[in-house]
């Protein structure tokens, strides 16, 4: 099989799904905006060619470029796990005649209020919403959906420009800083846990899942600095508690048609245990979510996913070990990292726990925890025992703290 990959070096997982596109017997071709000599290894070493492209902003010349490779080599898959080039990849599948999810398919998974419009046909339960392109029209989706509410851009991902609003004055506070989004999605806040459905998919089946738990709530991580924000991957994702989410999972992959690859939904479990659909994403989850389930289970997702996609199957066995949990760190104070407090005494006690830790090192600037989950660094946690891994993962959050100045 001949893989057409799109942007093989960004974000920072692509090479890891490149080289496992490569072990399942594909040939990858790559497609990107970056030299080839910038691509981090596992990319470079298992492409079997590339391309410096155009550039992303021009969808059109996107397209034509692949087409234009499509005339040298035959294509038989279009892969795209960045969202902002989804379009791009299915308008390449239509083009060249290759397999794949085309525009229209494609489309709900990068538009909130299409997506939402659809599980609604198909009588699933989603939040109140509606679309909106000026002031007017968002306070006209309020006065139908009342507060507290969520506004969020139509194309976005993760928790980025996403506030909550309860009054009118957190609406107005709220607008100037969506001035830079041409289109949002007004909805109804769901108070309730928040969870994931992860999938990987192949021949029309769900081959591989995932349930996870963010504690806390993301947009609530957003809003409080001081948060040490986690998500808990979880050894029992066929739990009583969650068979609702799980259901709907299903429910929504077959609404949309999807077929083949990772997906990645998020949804809600009310107090009444009321579960609601949140937003899915035709990709994997971020913030090295994937590398999470693959320590709680001793797999490797990035192979798997090139076995599902290129053989339509998942053969390594799935062992359900660990819930493990990422815990990510935020300095206190701007700046340079000055000093790590807590780490050598965390790691004497619980070290056999501790499956990776990833900390900016003394002397490095901090980043910005407003535009990203890793903030200053990751440690990844992992136990059998749910309540036990929780507590490890507390531990992390306060006993470790990174000092900027």
């Amino acid at each position: 099989m001949n893989v057409l990959f799109l942007s093989p070096g960004y974000p920072a997982e692509m090479p890891k799904f490149v080289k496992g596109l490569a072990q399942a017997g594909a040939r990858v071709v790559g497609l990107g905006d970056q030299p080839e000599r910038a691509l981090a290894p596992d990319a470079r070493d298992h492409l079997a060619a590339y391309v410096q492209g155009p550039g992303f902003a021009d969808e059109a010349k996107l397209v034509a470029e692949a087409v234009k490779i499509a005339e040298h080599v035959r294509i038989d898959r279009v892969v795209s796990l960045w969202e902002p080039l989804m379009i791009a990849a299915a308008r390449i599948c239509e083009a060249i005649r290759a397999p794949g999810m085309t525009v229209d398919e494609t489309l709900p998974f990068r538009d909130k209020e299409e997506m939402k419009r659809r599980l609604d046909a198909h009588g699933i339960r989603t939040p109140r919403h509606a679309r909106a392109h000026n002031v007017a029209e968002v306070e006209a989706a309020l006065a139908d959906i009342g507060y507290p509410a969520i506004i969020k851009p139509i194309a976005g991902a993760g928790s980025a420009d996403t506030f909550r609003l309860d009054d009118e004055a957190a609406l107005r506070a709220a607008l100037p800083k969506l001035r830079h989004v041409p289109e949002v999605s007004v909805e109804e806040f769901v108070d309730g846990e928040e969870y994931t459905f992860d999938t990987v998919c192949g021949g029309g089946r769900i081959l591989y899942y995932n349930i996870c738990w963010y504690r806390p709530r993301p947009l609530l991580a957003r809003q409080l600095e001081w948060v040490s924000p986690q998500t808990v991957a979880l050894r029992d994702p066929d739990a009583p508690e969650l068979a609702g989410g799980r259901a709907m999972g299903h429910a929504v992959l077959e609404a949309l048609n999807f077929k083949e690859g990772f997906t990645h939904m998020e949804w809600y479990r009310k107090a009444d245990g009321e579960v609601v659909f949140g937003e899915i994403g035709a990709r994997p989850p971020g913030a090295f979510t994937v590398d999470l389930m693959n320590y709680a289970s001793d797999i490797d997702l990035f192979r798997g996913f090139g076995e599902a996609l290129v053989h339509g199957r998942f053969s390594q066995p799935i062992t359900r070990k660990y819930n493990a949990i990422s815990i990510f760190k935020r300095a206190q104070g701007q700046g340079t990292i000055r000093r790590i407090e807590g780490l050598g005494p965390l790691l004497a006690e619980i070290g056999p726990h501790v499956a990776a830790l990833d900390l900016l090192p003394v002397g490095a600037q901090r980043r910005d925890w407003k535009q990203t989950l890793v903030s200053d660094g990751m440690v990844i946690v992992r136990h059998p025992d749910l309540e036990t891994a929780l507590d490890l993962a507390d531990r992390v959050g306060m006993e470790l703290q990174m000092v900027a100045s």
